[in-house]
């Protein structure tokens, strides 16, 4: 009998993916919301999207068997609300918001794992004094702030000086209120204790700066049972906050380290009692101090390790996200690709605003791609283009395209990546600095 699995903003590139999955020759994949809605703007009308995905379903003349995501805010915080409207497992929204909110999140985790999280305050950034209030919160310089409901890097800044923080103040001023005042329609579904419902979707985190070898571990959580099943590299550009690449399996952390950042993610998943979905939490190793960081849980399986894990394993990750909500047991693979480690590499300029004069065509992208078998190009930008319209980028960089690829080595892979970004070029103007 077919069963029917609804994708909030399927597009083709993970259609194509979801059919190559193990265990899907009776699943039926159907499209909600899309690509546009969802991920391809920063004006996220969450009841207009519920409505419109409810309306959907509603219509449906057929069993639904099932509602899954790969995309963050809003996507991941509208799963539970229309699973638990149609009977779909998925985690609760309240043990989603223990991991998504980052203030609550923080001190869950203080209650469980204290020895593994920095110093946090939250704050309002419309308040004129809450650059002293951080300080009461024995918080100095540098600290990091973001806002309690962070989607990618974006609206993230390290605070170095007052100036730093008045910079930053008024980015977020102009700008959060488009993840706040969605992300409040959220919180208003959720039962929330009284200390955690005074934090609203516009404030912010201020947390002592933390740093070293970060990383990711995949996992996920079936019937109570907390399972890692991967952890991956996440490689910055040298002296910048900004990512270069993504390393799948793990080549810098010893196991050791590996090993004790699984326990530790048992121990919250099981505490935060989310389960039956996917997630990650992102973690640094500081080598000098022999310590680890918990940076933040994301409820989603992360996109952009989807092809990594299919180079390695075998099977992408989505394998988990598909089983899950089908109310399966994960049936993820392990080293059953053809590559030994694989990566995604992004390339950045780091400018504070330019225009596209030159763009490759999709013929170049064709070309780069084809001088290293395996590999996957994607770019983001065209000509006449601001980079300033690109969605989701850091406060520091923009990623103009994105390069995966397999190999036998990390060696092998920056070299090969070398000799693809020769045949692309991107050239700019009206550059920013």
């Amino acid at each position: 009998m077919t069963k029917n699995v609804f994708v909030i903003g399927l597009n083709d590139l993970n259609a194509e993916r979801l059919r190559r999955l193990r265990g899907v020759e009776d699943v039926e994949f159907h499209p909600l919301l899309t690509p546009a809605q969802v991920s391809e703007t920063q004006d996220f009308d969450i009841p207009a999207m519920l409505k419109e995905a409810e309306e959907t379903l509603d219509a449906f003349d057929g069993s639904i068997d099932a509602i899954v995501g790969y995309i963050d805010f809003p996507v991941s915080t509208m799963l539970p609300i229309l699973c638990e409207k149609y009977g779909t497992p998925q985690a609760s929204l309240e043990s989603l918001l223990k991991c998504e909110h980052k203030y609550w999140s923080r001190v869950v985790m203080r209650e469980a794992i204290p020895d593994h999280i920095p110093k946090f305050t939250a704050f309002d950034p419309f308040d004129d004094e809450a650059l002293a209030k951080i300080g009461q919160a024995d918080l100095r310089f540098p600290f990091f702030v973001k806002p309690i409901k962070s989607s990618g890097s974006r609206l993230g800044f390290r605070i170095d000086s007052p100036e730093d923080f008045d910079f930053a103040i008024e980015k977020l001023r102009a700008e959060i209120r488009s993840i706040g005042e969605p992300f409040d329609h959220v919180l208003s579904r959720a039962n929330l204790p009284e200390d955690i419902a005074a934090v609203e979707g516009h404030y912010c985190m201020a947390e002592q700066v933390i740093g070293g070898r970060q990383c990711t571990v995949e996992g996920y959580v079936h019937n109570g049972e907390v399972v890692p099943y991967g952890t991956v590299d996440s490689i910055r550009y040298p002296q910048v906050l900004s990512f270069f690449y993504y390393l799948y399996p793990s080549q810098q952390l010893p196991q050791k380290v590996q090993d004790k950042m699984w326990e530790i993610t048992r121990t919250i998943m099981a505490h935060i009692g989310y389960d039956n979905a996917g997630f990650n939490i992102e973690y640094y190793w500081d080598e000098v101090q022999d310590k680890i960081w918990l940076l933040e849980i994301n409820t989603r399986i992360a996109q952009s390790h989807c092809d990594l894990f299919e180079m390695v394993d075998g099977v992408s990750h989505q394998q988990v996200t598909i089983d899950l909500g089908l109310g399966r047991k994960p049936d993820m693979p392990k080293g059953e690709g053809p590559d030994n480690v694989a990566a995604e590499f992004f390339y950045r300029v780091f400018f504070r605003d330019a225009t596209v004069a030159r763009a490759p065509s999709r013929a170049e992208v064709e070309v780069a791609a084809e001088q290293v078998d395996g590999t996957r190009i994607a770019s983001y930008v065209k000509k006449g283009q601001l980079l300033s319209e690109l969605p989701e980028q850091d406060a520091y960089s923009f990623a103009v395209a994105s390069v995966w690829m397999g190999a036998r080595t990390q060696g092998k892979l920056l070299y090969n990546y070398e000799q693809v970004m020769k045949r692309l070029n991107y050239e700019f103007t009206d550059i920013v600095e």
